[in-house]
């Protein structure tokens, strides 16, 4: 339990990537802040059902990922509830896809706002507190599409390689605060998200979902195996650890060989 005391914030943990962290996090004793979208039945569900698997204090905060004061909002509650935020992992996401001449300009805002600004201003709003402190974690989930492009997803391409340069950014501003800033990047991982757009691939092609999956994968990840969440929770949770004290700036692929190509 190397976590015993820290507060956490994870956004977009109601589901998928998200939740997988938040379990992993609260595993080593964190207090956790979920953020997301959902019922709010299944919402409390989930809390309760993490709080009892763990045994960690568990909240729930249902700020708008696209604006700024309710991001605020979140961060001065999670103080309030666990005295600290010492750990933020920006997670929340969006995809659509279209090319760039047929991509709805409100679809580009909301891509950029969720997957890159909200990342921005949840920093901006723990980073005084963790300076003062002495210690702090800030690990943004990009992609592998934050270090390499893919047709027809210029906004989620754009956030991801914009995310990967404010974790760099983070970084050098904080070297040698004890706060460092690391962003993680998988490559499919079988979310809801990613099932919809194989759903959506093997309607268009006339073949079977595993099928499509398959060819999914073999396009882009060598390994032809899906990066699961639970490896992601793990890597995270290295990410807070002793060991990667000195780790900053760096982005990890958790991408079966993608971006080696």
């Amino acid at each position: 339990m190397t976590l015993n005391g820290r507060g956490a914030i994870v956004t977009g943990s109601t589901s998928g990537i998200g939740l997988a962290i938040a379990r992993a996090l609260a595993g080593e004793g964190a207090k956790v802040m979920l953020n997301g979208l959902g019922a709010a039945d299944d919402i409390e569900r989930t809390r309760a059902d993490l709080a009892a698997d763990t045994g960690a204090t568990i909240a729930y905060h249902d700020a708008d990922m696209r604006d700024p004061a309710a991001i605020a909002a979140m961060v001065e509650a999670a103080k309030a509830a666990f005295g600290s935020v010492d750990i933020l992992v920006n997670n929340a996401g969006i995809q659509h896809v279209a090319k760039v001449e047929d991509f709805p300009a409100d679809r580009w805002d909301a891509v950029i706002a969720i997957n890159l600004s909200s990342a921005f201003h949840a920093a901006a709003a723990v980073l005084p507190a963790m300076k003062a402190a002495g210690w702090g974690r800030i690990i943004n989930i990009a992609s592998a599409h934050g270090l390499v492009a893919s047709a027809e997803k210029s906004a989620y391409v754009a956030a991801k390689h914009g995310l990967v340069g404010l974790t760099k950014v983070i970084a050098l501003e904080t070297a040698g605060s004890g706060v460092t800033c690391n962003a993680i990047c998988p490559g499919w991982v079988l979310t809801a998200l990613v099932e919809k757009q194989i759903t959506q691939r093997a309607a268009a092609a006339g073949r079977p979902f595993e099928q499509e999956a398959e060819t999914l994968l073999l396009e882009k990840q060598p390994s032809g195996a899906f990066t699961t969440v639970e490896q992601l929770g793990a890597t995270a949770v290295f990410l807070t650890s002793a060991a990667a004290d000195n780790m900053t700036g760096a982005s990890l692929s958790v991408d079966g060989g993608w971006t080696a190509r």
